[in-house]
């Protein structure tokens, strides 16, 4: 079958869209719900604390790697999707009753589903869709969470740090052969030909690469392909969004205010620019441009309409 070159980028932006109108949706649920990740939104500790736990995470997973404990990775993995995602179903559920009873079972029943479905079935498709729903909780949780310089500042310390992490150390790339091979639901597959099966195909050893490379997989056996990107590289900019529409009155479209839309477009801008170094074949960090690209495309917003109370 013919390979299409294009449809898989477009799919990666509609799903890029996708999280963070998504996100700023369930924020307010987040809110009402009282489901937050920090007291104190205007901290400028609170970055600080989310790198030093994401770099304990990874340490974590890198030396279950080196002591070849894989399977573990993979409880752990789904473990903390399964706690994320009975937050999020808490907060969809509080919407529509009150009964604390249907709230609480009913997410932990969801979460148990949404985790067993992941763990037992880990198509490409299963992975996509409880992927964005995935995405945009955790993006409205955080994005609720923080305000708006302290979410500047993480995205900044985020792009140092996925750069770093790939280009110098390269330590992702040991974490993603090691996930990926415990098919650990932690990204987005968009397949560039219709038959693909990550079940299946997997990625390979040769081109099992972090998520953030966004370098194509291929199963040379099969000439089937797909295209990665990391769950993170769309949560980030989306906490960004949530933030800005959540912190900062000011006209715009719709339910989002111009600084929130402005990081849509700047996120979607920096991913396009991502999407054409991916495309000649060049493998780049996702954060630098797509948090880039929401932070400029931010600052446009506000400057249209002189919404700088934030400061």
């Amino acid at each position: 079958m013919k390979k299409s070159r294009f449809l898989p980028f477009a799919g990666i932006v509609v799903m890029l869209v996708v999280a963070e109108l998504g996100a700023v949706l369930i924020g307010p649920l987040m809110h009402q719900a009282g489901i937050v990740a920090f007291e104190d939104p205007g901290s400028a500790a609170n970055p600080l604390i989310f790198l030093v736990l994401l770099l304990g995470f990874t340490a974590l997973l890198l030396v279950l790697i080196r002591m070849g404990m894989r399977r573990v990775i993979r409880a752990i993995v789904l473990l903390s999707i399964g706690l994320s995602f009975v937050y999020i179903f808490i907060a969809l559920l509080g919407a529509v009753t009150t009964d604390p009873r249907i709230v609480l079972g009913g997410a932990a029943l969801l979460g148990a589903a949404a985790v067993i479905l992941l763990h037992s079935y880990p198509e490409w498709y299963v992975i996509d869709v409880l992927g964005l729903l995935l995405a945009a909780g955790v993006a409205a949780i955080f994005g609720t969470s923080l305000g708006v310089l302290p979410v500047l500042l993480l995205l900044v310390l985020l792009a140092v740090y996925d750069a770093l992490s790939v280009y110098r150390t390269r330590h992702m790339i040991a974490l993603a052969e090691g996930v990926l091979e415990q098919r650990a639901p932690i990204l987005f597959i968009v397949p560039k030909e219709r038959g693909y099966s990550f079940i299946r195909d997997g990625v390979g050893p040769v081109d099992t690469v972090p998520a953030d490379e966004q370098r194509p997989a291929r199963d040379e056996g099969t000439g089937r392909s797909a295209l990665l990107i990391g769950m993170g590289d769309l949560i980030m900019p989306a906490i960004l969004v949530v933030s800005a529409n959540t912190f900062i009155t000011a006209p715009g479209l719709g339910f989002l205010n111009a600084p929130a839309l402005g990081a849509i477009v700047g996120s979607v801008a920096g991913l396009l620019l991502l999407l054409r170094f991916v495309d000649k074949g060049r493998a780049h960090a996702g954060l630098p441009p797509l948090n880039g690209g929401a932070i400029l495309g931010f600052l446009a917003g506000c400057a249209a309409t002189g919404a700088w109370a934030w400061l």
